[in-house]
């Protein structure tokens, strides 16, 4: 059977925008990723600072260059008179791609209303799929200490949701408020505020469906 020659360059057409549009996708560089593994200390992470570090450091690991990384974290005011850091505040203002080149969000708006952040789009730094509902464990649970829209607790909002800012292991000492990062589980679907832990420590993390992981964010 002979192929037109019109077809064969439709064919070749065809084939070489597809091959455009996969490297312009992969062209962007890693901007958003979900930690592989926690500190291991519980929500102990040697406050911001020490969260921010280790976003660093498995960002630098697998090849990130010159960016400035930040935990997706809030903390809480310890004298409860004014509000603490936000989330949102910390993180730059986008965009941000995942590690296979997919936009996560554009903009902060855009992060806080109608993110693309799902269990296909929510992996690793290495690009790898990190565990949810229905895996085993389920490690679904990201530390946030924040609310819907990214923003830190009030004073007045009772409670301790930071674990001591990201300063304590200790079980009944606060709890830490989390996201699903699969957006699944108990009928809540935020990826940054869907409840709080059983407590600090690690192995109350690991009980209320978490490992300490964290959502870190290239502010630049």
């Amino acid at each position: 059977m002979k192929i037109s020659l019109y077809t064969m360059l439709s064919t070749f057409v065809l084939m070489l925008l597809t091959t455009l549009a996969v490297q312009a996708a992969g062209g962007h560089p890693m901007g958003f990723f979900v930690t592989s593994k926690g500190i291991g200390n519980g929500a102990d992470l040697g406050g911001l600072a020490g969260a921010d570090a280790h976003c660093t450091s498995l960002a630098t690991a697998v090849g990130s260059k010159g960016r400035t990384w930040r935990a997706y974290l809030s903390t809480q005011s310890p004298d409860g008179k004014k509000r603490g850091k936000s989330a949102r505040d910390r993180i730059g203002i986008g965009p941000w791609y995942n590690a296979h080149g997919e936009l996560i969000a554009s903009d902060l708006d855009d992060l806080h209303i109608s993110p693309n952040i799902v269990k296909r789009t929510a992996v690793d730094e290495n690009g790898n799929s990190v565990k949810g509902r229905g895996d085993k464990p389920n490690e679904h649970d990201i530390l946030t200490g924040s609310k819907n829209d990214g923003t830190a607790y009030f004073p007045w909002e009772k409670g301790d949701h930071t674990c001591g800012n990201w300063t304590s292991s200790t079980d009944g000492e606060g709890s830490a408020q989390v996201g699903h990062h699969d957006r699944h589980g108990g009928g809540n679907t935020s990826w940054n505020s869907a409840h709080g832990s059983r407590g600090c420590s690690q192995a109350n993390l690991k009980g209320t469906g978490g490992a300490g992981l964290l959502f870190c964010f290239a502010a630049d």
